[in-house]
């Protein structure tokens, strides 16, 4: 990826643009980071009398370097900073970002299978996904650095293995990277008004009030997880759409309602930080109501989504299409009984390798039932 390698020169201490300003204040007291690179965890203090971390102070033997690279539980502690910015990024969480390029642009109807409709709808990915979502993720640990520092502290921010600085600067690479392709999409496109660019930086906006105080959309889970199912599927399937055709009423409705889904699905990520949510005071849903009450709240957002747009689809006369949806909402649901119903924490990676899929499935069926 070309963004990786902008990231080679050593961070700057002067580069501290205003926007993001507040992110050169130090750690909070309950965090003592070390900046050297290679140290370990130097510890995490308790929060509140009543709360201690569980967590252990090194990551699980038998690590997985792949886990690692994809930025998942799993994972192997790696001391090479190029594998650590990688790991930041978590890339895992792309490909639900380029799949809704994919489906904005086969909603348009005009998308045709050309070298420059093909580069166009590649630099689109990248854009939102490598880009704008390896900014996302990396922001969101560092505001979260308190949090994994009671949940996960060897990871690569609360363990020190990646200093301040290369944070910093890896936040605002990937950031202005992404803008950047998004001004260039709307110059390709030949757009009037520069909406990509224009989503990108709503998008990126988003992002930062979802992670950063004072707003931290994160701390409620409502808000929080509707604003993150938004980002994960509405932004990126009206930058795919916009790059080849316009935006329609239908295609605000749908995906609306597919953002409602998507806040379902990122509950489902909740549940593993419930210990550090609480001592934080972060009221996710899995905090708010319990474990239990919120694993219902998940699959139901989820499972009725679906269903309404499978009915949206069959009332505007697309019967084929319905019912292709609601063939992939069933597998969806079994899956939901088989793990993550049982135990959400112990089968998350499990489940979401074997529902989502099929979830994302049915993104593409509506995008082309739009395009008909």
């Amino acid at each position: 990826m070309a963004t990786s390698h902008l990231l080679a020169a050593a961070a700057s201490t002067a580069f501290r643009p205003p926007l993001l300003g507040g992110l050169r204040s130090p750690p909070p007291s309950s965090l003592r980071l070390n900046r050297r690179r290679h140290f370990q965890v130097v510890r995490a203090a308790e929060t509140d009398k009543d709360t201690k971390p569980s967590a252990p102070e090194k990551a699980p033997a038998g690590g997985s370097s792949f886990n690692q690279l994809l930025g998942i539980k799993g994972a192997k502690q790696e001391s090479d900073i190029w594998k650590i910015r990688l790991q930041l990024t978590k890339p895992v969480t792309w490909p639900p970002l380029v799949w809704g390029v994919l489906c904005g642009a086969a909603a348009s109807g005009n998308f045709h299978w050309t070298v420059e409709d093909v580069a166009k709808s590649i630099v689109c990915m990248i854009m939102s996904g490598p880009c704008l979502t390896g900014y996302t993720q990396t922001i969101n640990d560092w505001y979260d650095r308190d949090i994994d520092a009671i949940n996960e502290p060897y990871r690569p921010i609360p363990s020190g293995a990646i200093s301040e600085n290369e944070v910093i600067t890896q936040i605002w690479v990937l950031l202005l990277a992404g803008l950047g392709l998004g001004a260039l999409l709307d110059v390709w496109a030949g757009h009037d008004f520069p909406i990509i660019f224009y989503l990108a930086c709503g998008g990126s906006l988003l992002s930062y009030i979802y992670s950063a105080p004072p707003l931290k959309l994160k701390q409620n889970g409502w808000i929080g997880n509707f604003a993150l199912g938004a980002s994960y599927i509405g932004l990126p399937w009206w930058a795919g759409q916009a790059l080849f055709g316009t935006l329609t009423p239908d295609i605000v409705i749908l995906t609306s309602l597919y953002s409602i889904a998507g806040l379902g699905i990122a509950i489902v990520n909740d549940f593993k930080s419930v210990e550090g949510d609480r001592a934080l005071g972060l009221q996710s849903l899995p905090v708010a109501f319990g474990m239990e009450t919120a694993k219902w709240i998940c699959v139901g957002a989820i499972d009725i989504t679906q269903l309404s747009v499978a009915g949206y689809l069959w009332i505007t006369g697309k019967p084929y299409y319905a019912l292709a949806l609601l063939g992939l909402t069933i597998p969806q649901v079994v899956f939901q009984v088989q793990y993550f119903l049982k135990d959400p924490v112990k089968y998350d990676v499990k489940y979401q390798a074997s529902a989502q899929p099929f979830f994302v499935l049915g993104l593409l069926v509506t995008a082309l039932a739009t395009s008909h």
